[in-house]
């Protein structure tokens, strides 16, 4: 049996897409208000529970902004009591409150992510579209951490901050985080092809994120850049240090799942390709069965240069950007420098409609 084959490392559940910022990038498209069509308390409830008796190890509640929906803690709770380890991104807004942090740590919440997308003020509230951002999110880690809470630290990069990388890491290394999770933006939702790295920038990025991985105290992981692996075992071969994570591959739809505010469930929230809803299904036996979900946990159904790469198992390309930008689910990541020994003229097998069938 493959790893992940059976149930997902990480769900990701969209509680809501209310938001009160304004984000350039926003993969949900947030709006100020909640849509009447969200899942209610009780269909929540009875997804963790579902989840839970699945063994699903972390859940993590997403939006737009969780905490415009007053049952939050009431849902932490819950998934707590189930004995799901319950996760929270949050937006930097003031409706994060220093008492709503202290219950949520009260009744069991395991970590706390908050957006850095810049490394003062003036980047990151440009960025979220909404001034007092960057020093809510700074307030709210302050708070998690004297709560007892882990702390994560998320940062998107695109065109317009990837020069600053240095100011972030020096940034993160002062709110010493536990993990510091670097997104390279994928063109959804709001995101426009300007802001799309090339190639050959995340492949700088991702060496200078496996130099500081092997130097900081915090964690590194990167979002739609599963690449990350291949640079960390490249270094290996060369006998460099590498501390990023290796063990556990997750990627889109192996080891990952994604519930929409309205219960529709995707191989991530990056990638908007419903495989079915909780409402009517089971969202484990749509992990397990649903061809798109397969497919992604099958490498042999990459095409293209992804599907001669011999790092194909352990990284397998972002199948998000794949699509967004190839209109390929299962094609190459057109972000991934790497030029495979076999891929020139090697003919493409499967499509992703063989797939499919």
């Amino acid at each position: 049996m493959k790893t992940f084959d059976e149930q997902p490392f990480i769900a990701i559940w969209e509680l809501t897409r209310a938001c009160d910022l304004v984000c350039l990038h926003c993969r949900a498209e947030a709006c100020k208000d909640r849509d009447p069509a969200e899942l209610t308390t009780e269909e929540g409830k009875r997804l963790l529970d579902r989840l839970a008796a699945g063994k699903v190890p972390l859940v993590v509640l997403t939006g737009g902004d969780p905490a415009k929906r007053q049952d939050l803690v009431e849902l932490v709770a819950h998934g707590t009591s189930r004995g799901l380890s319950m996760a929270l991104t949050p937006s930097a807004t003031p409706l994060v409150t220093d008492e709503l942090i202290r219950e949520l740590g009260r009744v069991g919440l395991t970590r706390l992510a908050i957006s850095i997308d810049g490394p003062d003020a003036t980047v990151h509230d440009t960025f979220r579209g909404v001034a007092g951002s960057f020093d809510c999110a700074l307030r709210i880690l302050e708070s998690a951490r004297n709560c007892g809470i882990s702390t994560q630290i998320n940062t998107s990069v695109h065109t317009g901050n990837i020069r600053l990388l240095p100011e972030f890491r020096s940034l993160v290394k002062t709110l010493a985080p536990t993990l510091w999770s670097v997104f390279v933006v994928v063109r959804t939702g709001r995101a426009t092809q300007d802001m799309v790295l090339s190639a050959e920038q995340v492949e700088r990025l991702l060496e200078d994120l496996a130099e500081a991985a092997a130097s900081e105290s915090f964690a590194i992981k990167t979002t739609a850049a599963p690449h990350f692996r291949r640079v960390l075992l490249q270094q290996r071969k060369d006998n460099q240090p590498a501390r990023g994570r290796l063990a556990g591959w997750v990627n889109e739809g192996r080891g990952f799942m994604f519930v929409s505010h309205q219960g529709d469930v995707f191989p991530s929230g990056f990638l908007p390709v419903p495989c079915g809803n909780v409402r009517n299904r089971d969202p484990l036996e749509i992990y397990r069965n649903h061809p798109v979900f397969r497919g992604m946990r099958d490498e042999d159904s990459f095409s293209g240069k992804c599907g001669v790469c011999e790092y194909r198992k352990v990284c397998g390309g972002s199948r998000a950007r794949a699509l967004s930008q190839g209109g390929d689910m299962f094609g190459s990541d057109p972000a991934c420098a790497y030029i495979p020994p076999r891929y020139e003229g090697v003919p493409v097998k499967r499509t992703h409609l063989d797939v499919l069938r």
